[in-house]
């Protein structure tokens, strides 16, 4: 494990004061502008990062864990977000929390920020935009933990926290050809990301096996944005073939189609039938009731954070986790059923 970066490494390093190294680093005016450029930047390469914390700063811990998430206002990330910050308080850690609202620049500015505050360890669930993975570097390096959900990558000992998406969309779409339809279209999120890419897949092989030819007209992919419902609306309308069952990769952008195919004359469940994805509250109030998958998303936002603290406890070595998998379930209700 390679040894925690102090100012007096620096100073070293750079054969100037310790003082010279802080002051520099908070920016002083005594110091020269060519100085603090030559300081920060052996900091920045040396992979120094501030501890805020001063009340722990013997003992290099902050007791705090970072989580970066897409957004927070969907239900699911906020059940995982209760989750996680369950399993942190009962051992008494706190969370920095931060939205990368789907930015890839942004996620790299909060990562940034979370390592210079000197955060334990460090929780992600991808943006759509992100391709690149480069910012994690430096937690892998300095051996912090780091941990992906749901939106997940694969990187050398970072264990990742998710359902199997692939089954589900399968069951899911097995459930719609079970009950009579043969015209689907499946609504994707942003296909860059493991959960999408996953359940289009079980969507592809349940189509397969119950002998339905998959084309690129049984797919629309969005960012699942309710307010952009009109282009779902104009692909259902434009289909050469009645579509008579939607396998939506979220239950918002699922309840938004069924009132707005309601609103234009669709009879749901006779004509079209509609599956969702999480299994959010919202599901149950709509009418007619939405079928969906149960993403138990408290459930695996305990078992994350109570995984990372176990790892920094000494517990157990998390790095030797691999991919944890929590099950779902198919919910059946009244927007799937034949009468």
């Amino acid at each position: 494990m390679q040894k925690k970066v102090t100012i007096y490494d620096l100073a070293k390093l750079l054969n100037v004061s310790p003082a010279t190294v802080s002051r520099s680093l908070n920016d002083h005016h005594s110091i020269s502008k060519k100085t603090k450029e030559r300081i920060l930047l052996a900091a920045k390469e040396s992979g120094y990062r501030t501890n805020k914390f001063a009340a722990n700063l013997s003992k290099q811990k902050s007791n705090t864990i970072g989580v970066v998430v897409p957004k927070l206002n969907s239900y699911f990330m906020s059940t995982v977000l209760s989750g996680i910050e369950k399993a942190a308080n009962d051992e008494g850690y706190n969370l920095i929390i931060s939205q990368s609202l789907e930015s890839e620049k942004k996620e790299k500015l909060n990562t940034k920020t979370l390592y210079d505050s000197g955060v334990d360890a460090l929780m992600v669930s991808l943006a759509y935009e992100t391709t690149d993975y480069e910012h994690f570097n430096i937690f892998t390096q300095r051996e912090i933990p780091l941990l992906f959900f749901d939106r997940v990558f694969t990187l050398p000992n970072c264990p990742t926290i998710l359902i199997d998406n692939k089954a589900a969309g399968f069951e899911a779409t097995e459930h719609l050809i079970s009950q009579g339809c043969k015209n689907l279209l499946h609504i994707s999120g942003n296909l860059k990301r493991n959960v999408y890419a996953e359940r289009l897949q079980g969507f592809k092989d349940a189509m397969v096996k119950n002998g339905l030819s998959f084309r690129s007209y049984n797919l629309l992919e969005t960012d699942l944005d309710p307010q952009k419902i009109d282009v779902v609306l104009k692909r259902i309308k434009k289909a050469k073939n009645q579509i008579d069952g939607l396998f939506i990769a979220n239950d918002t952008m699922a309840v938004e189609c069924i009132k707005e195919l309601k609103k234009i004359g669709y009879k749901i469940p006779e004509e079209i039938k509609i599956v969702g994805f999480n299994n959010d509250p919202i599901s149950e109030i709509i009418s007619p009731a939405l079928t969906t998958i149960d993403y138990p998303g408290y459930k695996l936002g305990v078992l994350a954070g109570q995984s990372i603290i176990s790892h920094l406890n000494g517990t157990i070595n998390l790095q030797s986790a691999g991919s944890i998998i929590l099950k779902h379930r198919l919910i059946t209700r009244e927007s799937t059923e034949n009468k």
